[in-house]
């Protein structure tokens, strides 16, 4: 089930946005280097402070604006729109 529950700031979006695409783009740099401990190891660093950023975004916009959630459920953001929706897996 999809259910909107809030809108965000064109800001707020551009934020969350810039931290989806590094996560993504980080996930697939992880897919190729694998023979480089050091770039690896960094890798990681930036993947884990990435998510951490990421979560909290959602954390503090959660706070904000009072969205409805559930246990079974999560957010996710259309960025055409800046619409917030709550995804309940079934």
């Amino acid at each position: 089930m999809k259910q909107k529950v809030g809108q965000v700031s064109p800001e707020e979006k551009n934020e969350i946005l810039a931290l989806f695409e590094r996560r993504n783009g980080l996930s697939e740099l992880a897919k190729i280097v694998n023979n480089d401990d050091v770039l690896y190891e960094k890798l990681v660093t930036d993947m884990g402070t990435t998510t951490t950023k990421f979560q909290n975004w959602w954390d503090r916009m959660a706070a904000k604006y009072q969205w409805k959630g559930t246990e079974n459920g999560h957010w996710e953001i259309d960025f055409n729109t800046n619409e917030i929706y709550l995804i309940v897996n079934s």
